[in-house]
Formats: structure tokens, C-alpha cells, sequence
């Protein structure tokens, strides 16, 4: 197999053959969902999630923490707690232990998550450090947002665009490869830029969006970018999407380096954007709601009983594409 996630269908296979008997377990693992809920008998759930970084070198530990609590807050939940595990390349020196643990530190401050605890070593068979994390939170039980809980005739938004982690990861990770098929230093810096504005993290998103209206499913579109995420969004609730591409906002920054590449948006890493799904007659106020909080964002089509994400353009419809792995994986395979 290929650098990436797992194929879908042996995904689906894997997680068939598993089951549990605890009546705790508000929400176990699926396709389309990305974090686990556990009922401890108190007034809140309590919301688990786990992800490593592996694509990225360059701010690795500030990515761990977001794209972690990026699954907290899809489920509407608050991410309170962090345990970083670190694996570091024989030969590291201490100052990349100093770095990693400053990043991690400084994105759990951003979000007022406290780091719990971890484990860090250095490990055999590694050319780069690599950051797993583990992120706990809390959500009230009439809160809870589930990832299969979107309806027929439910209006999909979509926040700040796409793609803001591939765009950075790409230009931190091979802008010496982008160089050399057109891209200038100047769309270089402001793709780099990206991590920080707009910003990989959804959480801001998320509770300004649950505070304004009754949300029935979120998803952050990660590795696989928004093509992947609107499908696993579709398993997740057993329906269908139909999406407008002229709606899809592609992020400038983006669009110059995937015409460099040869690269499509739709499938590159795309954690900053959120999925929403609500009702359609809120999703002016969501927008607004969101607006008001800063961030962009657009309805961008509605779930259907039909299976199938469908994109409507020029007054035709045609599937959207599945990519076997994310974009970046296949562009940095090619560059050896």
C-alpha cells in the first residue's frame, strides 16, 4: 500500500469486526468518525481522540495539537487535555526535543488546554520526528454533536476554504520543488503563511456555529482534503451530497500551487475548513454567526436521501473525484 490513510474499504472491513459490550460508549469508531465518546455518569461526556503527524517537519507539535482538537470540537465538545508522544530520529540533537516541546506548549496555551503527559523517545529506523497525540475534552450531554446526525434537506457550510494545511504543508515541506516548476518565492511565503492565517484550527469555528443554531453533524476535512471529508461525511449519515463547485472557495495561496503541480485542491489536506450541517432554513444565520466570529464561510450544497456526493458545475453533475491518497503524499512521492 501507499503512504496515506488506509483504502476505505479495508478500513470499513477492519472496523466491521469490531465491537464492545460497554454501555459507555456513547460513540465507537466508523468511517466518518474521528473521535470517541464515553459516558462517565456525570453531567458532561467526555470526548477521545487520537492522531499522529506525519506528513509535516516544520511546526510538527503545533500541528498536533489542532488537528487533534479540531475532532473535539467537530463533536461540539470543548478539547481540555493533551498527551503528546514523540519519536525522535537516532542522531536527533536536543534542540529538536526543545522545539517540538515548545511548539506543543505553545498551541495547548492557544486553546487553554493543559498538556497532561506523554512519552518521548528516540527511535531506530527514523529519518524525521514524528508527533502522535492524544486529546481529551468534554461536552454537555444535550451538546453533543454526532458525525451520522445530518438530515435530508440539510444545508452544508463550509468554513475559510480550502486547502489551508496541504497549502502550508507543501511550502514548509518542498517549496525547493515548487521552485523548480514555477512557483515564485513570493506565492511561496504567502502559502507558508497559511498556518497562521487563516489558521488550521476549527475550534473558534465550531462554537460559534453550535452557539448560533441547532448543528446535526460537523467534519473537518483533513487527509484526503474536502473530497474525502464529504465522503466520509456521506457514510457517516447514510446520505447523499450534492455540492456547487463555483461555491467552493479555494484558497488563492492554494490554486497558485496546485496549477504548479499539477495538484487538485478537492484532495489536499485540508484541516482549517469545517463542515456543517444544519437545517437549511438556519444556514443564513450560521453564516452570519460565523462571520461575526471571524471566519468565512459558505453554504456550499445539501444532503440528499440518494447515496452518492455529487458536484453540480455549468449546469451539469458529475461525481466527485475519490482520491486513493492525499495529494501532498503523491506529490512528495514523486520527488525523490
Amino acid at each position: 500500500m501507499q503512504p496515506g490513510k488506509l483504502p476505505s474499504p479495508l478500513l470499513g472491513a477492519l472496523l466491521s469486526k469490531v465491537s464492545s459490550r460497554d454501555p459507555r460508549l456513547v460513540l465507537g469508531p466508523g468511517i466518518g468518525r474521528d473521535a470517541a465518546v464515553i459516558d462517565t455518569g456525570g453531567p458532561k461526556l467526555l470526548v477521545a481522540k487520537a492522531d499522529p503527524i506525519t506528513f509535516a517537519t516544520d511546526r510538527i507539535g503545533w500541528y498536533a495539537v489542532h488537528v487533534n482538537a479540531n475532532d473535539i470540537a467537530c463533536l461540539g465538545a470543548l478539547p481540555l487535555w493533551f498527551l503528546a508522544t514523540i519519536f525522535l530520529p537516532e542522531g536527533a540533537k536536543p534542540a529538536l526535543a526543545r522545539s517540538i516541546f515548545r511548539q506543543v506548549t505553545e498551541a495547548c496555551e492557544s486553546l487553554g488546554v493543559a498538556l497532561i503527559g506523554g512519552h518521548t523517545e528516540i527511535t531506530y529506523g527514523l529519518d524525521r520526528a514524528i508527533v502522535s497525540g492524544a486529546m481529551l475534552g468534554e461536552v454537555d450531554r444535550d451538546r453533543l454533536v454526532r458525525p451520522d446526525g445530518a438530515r435530508p434537506g440539510d444545508a452544508l457550510i463550509l468554513t475559510s476554504g480550502i486547502a489551508i494545511e496541504g497549502t502550508s504543508v507543501l511550502a514548509r515541506e518542498a517549496g525547493e520543488a515548487l521552485r523548480r516548476v514555477g512557483v515564485s518565492a513570493r506565492a511561496l511565503s504567502a502559502a507558508r503563511k497559511c498556518l497562521a492565517d487563516p489558521g488550521i484550527s476549527v475550534v473558534p469555528a465550531a462554537k460559534a456555529v453550535c452557539e448560533a443554531v441547532a448543528v446535526h453533524a460537523m467534519h473537518d476535512p483533513t487527509e484526503g482534503g474536502l473530497a474525502t471529508a464529504l465522503y466520509e461525511m456521506a457514510a457517516a449519515s447514510g446520505l447523499g451530497i450534492i455540492v456547487r463547485e463555483a461555491d467552493i472557495e479555494v484558497l488563492p495561496a492554494t490554486r497558485k500551487l496546485c496549477e504548479a503541480a499539477g495538484l487538485d485542491p478537492l484532495g489536499l489536506l485540508a484541516s482549517g475548513a469545517l463542515l456543517v450541517a444544519t437545517a437549511a432554513g438556519h444556514a443564513h444565520t450560521a453564516v452570519q454567526a460565523l462571520a461575526a466570529a471571524g471566519v468565512s464561510a459558505s453554504c456550499i450544497g445539501r444532503f440528499v436521501r440518494r447515496r452518492g456526493v455529487i458536484m453540480e458545475a455549468n449546469n451539469r453533475r458529475r461525481p466527485v473525484p475519490r482520491f486513493e491518497r492525499d495529494e501532498i503524499a503523491r506529490f512528495l512521492s514523486t520527488q525523490g
